[in-house]
Parts: structure tokens; C-alpha cells; sequence
């Protein structure tokens, strides 16, 4: 994407600098929390921080291939401690800004002479824009992987200013998107750098709009109620770098910082589904492969795999009574002919093959969805013919599961169903304090 003309591409430093946020000198978490809850009307996961000086609390969109914290600058942004990252600065370098200029409406948040900028985007409706990166203060609470624990302040958290425009199409009340993905000023990578611990994170989604899920920012234990540690029981896949951008908006050569993983083939009830396996590798121009996504819905499949999916489930579930497609789904029964079980409706298990014989199976909480009171249908979603991800594995797919990002050793650790646990990612103790 080439800037606005205000915007003078620059040469990055030959020398690189890494800065860690200071921080409150008092106490040092082991890790840190955030709610997170599901917006019903939008299916987004949401979450909140508070940010400025004074503090705000700032509702957030969860997106976690997400570049960066960005936040809209254009309306109310108002703090005593905002400082935008000059040209060529440490941060600047941090960021990978490619785009240096000036602003000549400012000065003012998102609007400064000689700053340096990225490229926020909204990854629910796959818009982006220029805008200025800067520094501000965040709080966040502290815990020790059981209970809440006390708040916690960065001083210096690197984010970019998006455009109130960005906006159109996130749930009501959002001001922004909090990126977890991969990148040096994401989330989890600020975090780990400002209180020294391991460059780890975990995602358990609830999958009640009326209970909060949880993000934790560090390493386990991850405990739910009954005091279930559900970090010694994670199976391990690794993470694939995929070295084009798959942002909406991007400079050239920046790689992609979702998160991809190795799926090999796809069975239901142990039986091999046949489509085009060379839809799973992702070509030089950064095309194919499977990521996981917060911002989708439903897991979304390239035409052929999906239709091979959904066809090979049909034939599975032939004596099932069958009932009109709801869109977006296509495969769709009358729930009192779906026997049901601790993991969900009874229906055949989807298996995703990883490298190592690794298993990710998916069971009937997290393949069907509840259209209606009458009504379940398959919750998977053609994603036409030459998307540019094969497979992007949504947030339906994951709830209920936790998911553990390991940045440093570039690996996924997952649990598979919480729920043949006799728990769920609504059961983390926010009542007690650490």
C-alpha cells in the first residue's frame, strides 16, 4: 500500500533498538488479565483496557492476528501523557514503520509534525487506513493465573491512531482492536517486554454472551473453577510464519502476524476427507494454508474443501432428519433427532491432522450451531473459490477450547474441548482477588 502524500517512506536505521516500556517499579506480575466477552448481536469477542492520563477505559474488538493495539484518535481522544513516536525514534524502528511525514491540522492526538505511522486496520470489514504511532498509558489488571490480581501500569505502550471511519461494522461502544498477533508492539509482545516474562499468551473463549471469557498474558498456571490447571494437559503444534501480509492493509514485504498452523488433512468419524491437499500449503505469494481467527464467526473453508466437508458430514449423518439450509449454513437438522452429549450435540467428530500425529478434534459444541430452538446446522462457511487463507479456523471453533500462544519457541498449545473436562473458559474465578 503506497501512503498518503503527507506520509515520506523512509529508510529504516541500520541500527535497531529495542525498548521496553518502564514500568511501576513496586510490583512485578507474572502475568496479566483481561476479560472478555461475547457481543452478541456481532458474534465479536470483546475486551476492555484502560489507557490515558487520566485513565479511560477503552472497549476493545479481540482480533488475534491482529498487528497492534489502535484506538480512534479523531473524536474524544483526549490525554495529558500522549506522546507520538518521532521520525526514526527507537519506537519507530520497533513498529517497522516504513511511513514517515508530517500533519498539518494538528497538533494534536493522531495528528503531529514529523511522526511516524503504520497501517490500522478494521479485519472484521477489511478496511485500513494511515496512522500515527505513538505512546501512551495503559493499565491492566495483574494475576497469578487463578484470580485477578492487583492493576499494573505501562507508561510508554506503543499503539496507532486509527480513523473514527474504522469504526463502521465493530460492535457498539468499541473504540478499537486489541492486535495479539505477530509483531513486536502487539499486545502480548509489549506486555512480556515491559515485565520480563515469557513471551506466552493464552485465549479461552466463553461461549455464552452472558459470561466472560478470558485472556491471559504470560505463562500458566491458566486454572478454572474447580481448579483445573488446564495448562498441564495442552498437545502442541507448531506455528507457520507466512511471510506475505495477510492485513487489509500492508506495506510491502511485511509478513503476516496471524497465527498459522500445519493442518495436513481433515477426517470425520476417523474417515479421510479427499479435496486438493496442495490448498493447505501456502504459496509464495503468501496464498492458502489455515490460520485461527477472533474476528471470524464461523470457520470459513475455500469452496472445494468446504463443500468435501460438508458432503462427507452429510453422508455420516444420512439417518439424521435433515431440514432446510439457514444461511450461511448448508447442512442443517432437527435438533430433537441429535442426541446429545457432555461435548455437545451427538454428531460425528471432525478431526484437523497436524504434524506429529497431533489431533485437533472437534466435537459437537464446536461443529454445530444453534439456529434456532429447532434447528442446528453445520457451522462451517464457503469462502469461495480463491480466498486468500484455505482455511481460516473461526471463533465458533474455538470456544470452549484454551488456546496458549508460544511467541518465542513459535508454537501452539491447545486443549481441545474443555468441556470432557467438566469446565469452560466462563469458568476463570473473576469473583476472589490474588
Amino acid at each position: 500500500m503506497v501512503a498518503s502524500s503527507n506520509f515520506l517512506l523512509f529508510s529504516a536505521s541500520l541500527f535497531f533498538f529495542i525498548v521496553s516500556p518502564s514500568i511501576q517499579a513496586s510490583f512485578r506480575p507474572k502475568a496479566l488479565l483481561l476479560p472478555v466477552s461475547k457481543d452478541a448481536s456481532t458474534l465479536q469477542y470483546l475486551t476492555q483496557i484502560k489507557q490515558r492520563t487520566p485513565l479511560v477505559p477503552i472497549k476493545l474488538t479481540l482480533d488475534l492476528g491482529g498487528e497492534y493495539l489502535w484506538v480512534d484518535c479523531d473524536q474524544g481522544y483526549v490525554s495529558s501523557s500522549y506522546k507520538p513516536a518521532r521520525c526514526n525514534s527507537a519506537q519507530c524502528n520497533l513498529a517497522r514503520s516504513k511511513a514517515c511525514g508530517s500533519c498539518f491540522d494538528g497538533p494534536k492526538p493522531g495528528c503531529n509534525n514529523n511522526t511516524c505511522s503504520l497501517l490500522p486496520s478494521n479485519s472484521v470489514k477489511n478496511s485500513g487506513t494511515i496512522g500515527e504511532v505513538a505512546q501512551d498509558v495503559v493499565s491492566i489488571q495483574s494475576t497469578n493465573g487463578k484470580n485477578p490480581g492487583k492493576e499494573v501500569t505501562v507508561s510508554k505502550f506503543l499503539f496507532t491512531c486509527g480513523s473514527s471511519f474504522l469504526l463502521d461494522g465493530l460492535a457498539g461502544g468499541v473504540k478499537g482492536m486489541a492486535g495479539l498477533g505477530r509483531t513486536k508492539i502487539s499486545m502480548p509482545s509489549q506486555f512480556a517486554a515491559a515485565f520480563s516474562f515469557p513471551r506466552k499468551f493464552a485465549v479461552c473463549l466463553s461461549s455464552s454472551s452472558g459470561s466472560n471469557g478470558v485472556v491471559i498474558f504470560g505463562d500458566g498456571p491458566y486454572n478454572l473453577l474447580p481448579d483445573i490447571d488446564v495448562s498441564k494437559s495442552l498437545m502442541y503444534t507448531p506455528l507457520i510464519l507466512n511471510r506475505v501480509s495477510t492485513s487489509s492493509a500492508s506495506f510491502q514485504g511485511d509478513p503476516s502476524a496471524d497465527y498459522f498452523i500445519g493442518v495436513n488433512g481433515i477426517t470425520i468419524n476417523t474417515k479421510p476427507v479427499s479435496f486438493n491437499k496442495t490448498l493447505l500449503s501456502i504459496n509464495k505469494e503468501g496464498q492458502g494454508g489455515t490460520k485461527i481467527s477472533t474476528v471470524t464467526p464461523y470457520t470459513v473453508m475455500q469452496t472445494s474443501i468446504y463443500r468435501a466437508v460438508v458432503n462427507a458430514f452429510i453422508k455420516q449423518t444420512s439417518k439424521v432428519a435433515r431440514v432446510p439450509a439457514v444461511a450461511p449454513f448448508s447442512a442443517c437438522y432437527n435438533a430433537k433427532s441429535l442426541g446429545s452429549t457432555r461435548v455437545g450435540p451427538a454428531v460425528p467428530q471432525i478431526d484437523l491432522l497436524l504434524p506429529n500425529k497431533v489431533v485437533w478434534r472437534i466435537f459437537g459444541a464446536n461443529s454445530m450451531v444453534q439456529v434456532n430452538k429447532d434447528v442446528l446446522c453445520l457451522g462451517f462457511v464457503d469462502g469461495g473459490l480463491e480466498p486468500t487463507t484455505s482455511i481460516v479456523i473461526g471463533g465458533h471453533q474455538i470456544e470452549d477450547n484454551l488456546l496458549q500462544i508460544d511467541l518465542a519457541a513459535s508454537k501452539l498449545g491447545f486443549s481441545s474441548s474443555l468441556l470432557f473436562r467438566r469446565t469452560t473458559c466462563s469458568n476463570f474465578n473473576f469473583t476472589s482477588t490474588a
